[in-house]
C-alpha cells in the first residue's frame, strides 16, 4: 500500500530541525541523492537501502522538481532489497560440499568445525549469487507546511530503519512518532494544554515512557466514543483547521472490529476481539466489565455521504487500514500518465487531509470533556450503560 492507494496504513511524525536558508529544492535534492538507492542485483550484497522517487522505484535521481516536490509536500520511497536463502536450501547445499570434502577426506569422520564454517560460507556466497534481491519499498510524505510527515508503514522494524535513515540523510533534523500524548499537545492550547500536562503521568519526555504511561489516552477515548456511539451521541462538529469548515457536523462511531485487553485471571495479559455487526454490544459490555480496555477499534466518519474508516492502535495512534473515499480520475487520452498520477496524489491528500481533520476534532471533542469536571459525569453515564440502565 502506497500514496496512491485508497486504503493505506500510516504512522505521522513532528520533524524537528530548521530548515536552511539556501535554495531548497537542490538542498532536499542532494540529501535524497546522497543516500539514494544503489541496486544489488549484479552484486553478492545481502541487502541494500536508500530512497527512490515515488513514481520510478528504479531511479533515485532527485535532479527534477517535479518529479518529488509538489507545492508543500516532499513526496519519496524508502527502498528495500534483500536476498533471503531459504534455509533448506541452504542446509541442502552445504551438505553436499561437506560430504564431498568428507570424500577427499577418509580419515576423517566428520567434518572439522572450521570446515563446516568455511563451507557454509563459501556455499552461501555462491547461491547469493543466484538469488535475486527482494525489493520491499514505502512511500513518505513531507508536508513542509504543517511539519508533519507520513510514513506509510506501521511496521516496527520499518519505522526503526527509516528513523535511523532518515537522521542520516538530513543531519539536525529527526522525526518524532505522534504518539496521542504529542497528538493531544498539538491539539491544545492555553488552560486546557495546562490541564493535560497536569495529567501526564510519565515520568520523564522520552517519546517510550510518554507512550507507555499515558496508554490511558486511548483507553479512554476508544470507550469515550464507543458509548457515545452506542447512546445515540454519534454527531460532532468539525473544531480543528482544515480543508472543512468548523462547526460543520458529521457522524463517527466505533463498529466491526474491537480488541480489549487486560489480566486474566491466572495473572497474565488476557486479549479479546469483538468482530462483526454489533446490536447490543453484550460482548464489549462483558470485557469493560471483567476489567479489560479497549487498546484497538475501527473507527467510522460520515460526512456529506463521504465514508472515512480506521482501525486506531490505542497505544500509539497508528492509523491501520485508513480508507478514504475512493479517488475517481477522468482519464483523458491527452494527459500524460505522470499528470493523471499528479492528480490522484493531490486528490488523495485532499480527502486524507479531510479525514485526519474529522480525526482531530474527535480527539479534541474527547480532551475538552477528559480534562475538565464534565468527564465526571461522563463516568456516570458510561457506568449506567455498563449496568444495563
Amino acid at each position: 500500500m502506497g500514496v496512491y492507494a485508497n486504503t493505506v496504513s500510516i504512522t505521522q511524525f513532528t520533524v524537528t530541525g530548521d530548515m536552511p536558508g539556501v535554495d531548497q529544492f537542490q538542498w532536499f535534492s542532494k540529501k535524497l541523492s546522497d543516500r539514494g538507492f544503489q541496486t544489488i542485483e549484479n552484486s553478492t550484497e545481502e541487502s541494500a537501502e536508500g530512497w527512490t522517487l515515488v513514481d520510478k522505484p528504479d531511479d533515485s535521481t532527485f535532479d527534477v522538481p517535479s518529479y518529488f516536490w509538489r507545492d508543500n509536500f516532499i513526496v519519496f520511497t524508502l527502498r528495500r532489497d534483500q536476498r533471503k536463502i531459504p534455509a533448506a536450501i541452504l542446509k541442502s547445499h552445504t551438505g553436499r560440499q561437506e560430504a564431498v570434502f568428507l570424500a577427499q577426506n577418509p580419515n576423517l569422520r566428520r567434518t572439522p568445525k572450521h570446515k563446516r564454517d568455511e563451507i557454509k560460507e563459501l556455499v552461501q556466497l555462491q547461491l547469493m549469487t543466484k538469488c535475486l534481491p527482494v525489493p520491499l519499498t514505502v512511500d513518505v510524505v513531507w508536508d513542509l507546511k504543517s511539519g508533519t510527515l507520513t510514513l506509510y508503514s506501521l511496521g516496527t522494524k520499518v519505522i526503526e530503519r527509516f528513523e535511523d535513515i532518515f537522521r542520516k540523510s538530513f543531519e539536525g533534523f529527526s522525526p518524532v512518532i505522534i504518539h496521542p500524548f504529542a497528538r493531544a499537545q498539538k491539539l491544545l492550547t492555553g488552560q486546557m494544554l495546562d490541564s493535560l500536562h497536569a495529567a501526564n503521568q510519565a515520568g520523564s519526555d522520552a517519546v517510550v515512557a510518554l507512550i507507555r504511561d499515558n496508554q490511558w489516552l486511548g483507553w479512554e477515548f476508544l470507550l469515550w466514543l464507543l458509548q457515545r456511539g452506542v447512546s445515540g451521541e454519534g454527531d460532532f462538529s468539525v473544531c480543528c483547521l482544515g480543508n472543512l469548515t468548523k462547526g460543520e457536523t458529521f457522524s463517527a462511531w466505533i463498529d466491526d472490529r474491537i480488541q480489549f485487553q487486560g489480566g486474566g485471571e491466572e495473572g497474565g495479559i488476557q486479549k479479546v476481539t469483538v468482530s462483526g455487526s454489533q446490536d447490543s454490544y453484550l460482548e464489549a459490555i462483558s470485557a469493560l466489565k471483567g476489567g479489560k480496555r479497549i487498546t484497538s477499534a475501527t473507527i467510522c466518519m460520515e460526512k456529506d455521504d463521504n465514508l472515512w474508516k480506521l482501525t486506531l492502535k490505542g497505544d500509539t495512534f497508528g492509523f491501520a487500514s485508513f480508507k478514504c473515499p475512493q479517488v475517481r480520475v477522468e482519464k483523458d487520452a491527452t494527459v500524460d500518465q505522470m499528470s493523471e498520477r499528479e492528480a490522484v496524489f493531490y486528490e488523495r491528500m485532499f480527502l486524507m487531509d479531510q479525514g485526519l481533520q474529522l480525526f482531530d476534532s474527535l480527539f479534541t471533542i474527547f480532551l475538552n470533556e477528559r480534562l475538565t469536571d464534565a468527564w465526571n459525569a461522563r463516568l456516570q453515564v458510561i457506568q449506567a450503560w455498563l449496568d444495563g440502565e
